[in-house]
């Protein structure tokens, strides 16, 4: 979701992610975040010569092209080379793997076995970035901010075949020294060469031990052996709370390709229909949910046909939830979305209110993205407006609010590889402050007697618990438990759902994305804002 209102989603490892669009074929997993991207490299452990970007004289420069001008050969693309330019366009556009991935191997036309490595060698490579380049510093004697960007990530792909993947280092080796001739780069590939063969010198359990060395603290070396930077470890541990001792199992979690997962659209077709249909297997948490180990879930004709999106099964739930939080008095269906962009939820609580008799009022930001979500709702009865949450200028009384506020995106790394390197703890207070803006809003639109459904796709505790322990100092508000809510869904299990009254949904329990969710009702006609603690 943009800033103010709505947000991109995207999957990482089976198949494409999604705007939530009918039929788009990709997954929805939570709101982007709406704060600014750093370029995710994790420090080297080693004093930087203080050049951003720089490069030291002898380094390898990828100016060093044919010196008859022509462009470097060009071959048939491979898996590396797929991998490579899906890199590329992460490092220079801030492309979202999971989204470009895709249309890469449709491009290069690789078979089955091959796209299968080229989505491993991506996925891969940049999740474990941070790890990798701590590694290529050591074996380098560098700072990786003194590599030519193309070779450090020619490096990148060369060090994550030689140790995570099976490949021999002989062809990991190779094939990366031959991919620096081939894409012109000059000298480069003695240097890749060199590195790579010092990487090879140790598995990647002996390079852990290496970086582990002078680390005593017991969530900074989790942190190290699963590719995660140590804020965000931290960041899952806090949330964890008395539940700390499964942090292990967390990351891991995090760091496993996901499946894919479909939403039946309620009304159309049952999950068991379109598990049948598809070969997948019904989810657990939802009871529209259907999950697929692998695969394009835009070539299914039930998602062709908008009898289904991919949507992972936690935001499947968040909307669900949001249509089934008891009112007081009777629900007049007049439900809203202040947060819809793309489209994802939007589509699950428009189908949910179809067959409720109701109406959606979606509100977005952001004009493209509002197209979107007018497109994934077309045949629903959902009306979607280009306006800021924090003011859309809506008559208030809406019996329910959904907010599904945009966030850090902690909940969704595993569907979006490169993010956990691209984003950073100064991130989360401007973030918080539009979250606590939309809320704020949300609860003067709804009426009384109604519920906002507040919602993020990240466990962070300033995003979340913290923001719902403050709305509830408000003398006009009380919190339901969403695990009664969640309790209420047939078809929908309910284990691990922690002490209430809110629900955090969590990869390595629920098999979903991170979602966060609480329910507020208000209880009067006067909505009074809290005095904010400093």
């Amino acid at each position: 979701m943009s800033a103010h209102g709505g947000g991109g989603r995207g999957p990482g490892g089976g198949g494409r992610q999604g705007d939530g669009r009918r039929g788009g074929g990709r997954q929805d997993t939570g709101k982007q975040d709406g704060g600014r991207q750093s370029s995710g490299r994790q420090s080297s452990g080693r004093q930087s010569s203080g050049r951003s970007g720089g490069r030291r004289p002898d380094a390898p420069r990828s100016a060093d092209r044919r010196r008859d001008g022509r462009a470097p050969r060009q071959s048939r693309p491979d898996a590396r080379t797929v991998a490579l330019a899906v890199m590329t366009a992460v490092r220079e556009r801030a492309a979202y793997a999971n989204l470009l991935l895709p249309s890469e191997l449709r491009k290069a036309r690789l078979d089955t076995r091959d796209a299968a490595l080229a989505t491993e060698l991506t996925y891969g490579t940049l999740r474990t970035q941070g790890l990798l380049d701590r590694i290529i510093a050591e074996a380098a004697g560098r700072p990786v901010e003194e590599i030519d960007p193309p070779v450090l990530d020619l490096v990148r792909l060369g060090a994550y075949q030689l140790l995570f993947t099976r490949i021999g280092a002989h062809a990991a080796v190779d094939t990366s020294v031959e991919a620096a001739r081939t894409q012109g780069l000059g000298r480069a590939g003695a240097f890749v060469n060199a590195v790579l063969r010092k990487v090879s010198a140790q598995d990647l359990d002996g390079w852990v031990a290496v970086l582990r060395k002078d680390v005593t603290d017991p969530v900074a070396r989790l942190a190290v052996g699963t590719a995660h930077p140590e804020w965000i470890a931290r960041a899952f541990a806090e949330s964890l709370g008395a539940d700390a001792a499964e942090l292990p199992e967390l990351l891991a979690a995090d760091d496993a390709r996901p499946k894919v997962h479909l939403a039946a659209l309620p009304g159309a077709i049952s999950a068991e229909e379109l598990a049948l249909v598809t070969g997948g297997t019904e989810g657990v948490v939802s009871p529209y949910a259907v999950h697929l180990d692998s695969g394009d879930p835009g070539t299914l004709e039930a998602v062709r046909d908008r009898l289904a999106t991919v949507q992972d099964e936690g935001s499947q739930v968040v909307a669900i939830a949001a249509s089934r939080a008891p009112l007081v008095g009777e629900d007049g269906g007049r439900w809203l979305d202040l947060c819809a962009g793309p489209g994802g939820k939007a589509v699950m609580l428009g189908a949910l209110a179809e067959i409720e008799g109701a109406t959606v009022t979606g509100v977005e930001v952001s004009e493209h993205r509002a197209d979107l979500v007018r497109e994934a709702t077309r045949d629903l009865p959902v009306t979607v407006l280009t306006a800021d949450g924090r003011d859309p200028g809506l008559e208030p009384g809406f019996d329910r609010v959904l907010l599904d506020a945009p966030c850090s995106g902690l909940g969704a790394l595993r569907r979006r590889p490169e993010a956990r390197w691209r984003k950073t703890a100064a991130d989360i207070p401007g973030l918080v402050v539009l979250q606590r803006e939309l809320l704020e809003s949300a609860l003067r639109l709804v009426r009384p007697g109604g519920v906002v459904l507040y919602a993020t796709c990240s466990p962070h505790l300033s995003e979340t618990v913290s923001m719902i322990r403050e709305a509830n100092r408000r003398d006009d508000v009380e919190l339901l438990d969403v695990r009664e809510i969640l309790e209420g869904i047939d078809g929908a299990a309910t284990e691990g759902l922690g002490d209430g009254p809110w629900v955090q949904l969590w990869p390595h329990r629920h098999g979903t994305d991170a979602m966060f969710m609480a329910g507020l009702r208000r209880v009067t006609s006067d909505p009074t804002p809290p005095t904010r603690e400093d």
